[in-house]
């Protein structure tokens, strides 16, 4: 299985945010796990997708994953 990268740009796209938003998420901590190779920037599409997962949200006051652990 091959292990597919997207760069900030490809991943700013995907999420239809600016490019400085994640340089910002990066810098807070925020935001999927990336790696830093040679000064480039990558994602994972795993770990971007697993950071989706976390995200996901059945009501404004209760996350999936709440739910999930809760049933």
């Amino acid at each position: 299985m091959d292990v597919v990268h997207l760069n900030q740009k490809q991943l700013a796209a995907r999420w239809n945010i600016s490019e400085a938003t994640l340089e910002r998420w990066r810098s807070e901590g925020i935001g999927p796990q990336f790696l830093k190779l040679c000064g480039r920037v990558l994602y994972r599409k795993v770990d971007i997708e697993a950071y989706e997962d976390s995200c996901l949200q059945i009501s404004t006051s209760q996350s999936v994953t709440a739910q999930v652990s809760a049933g």
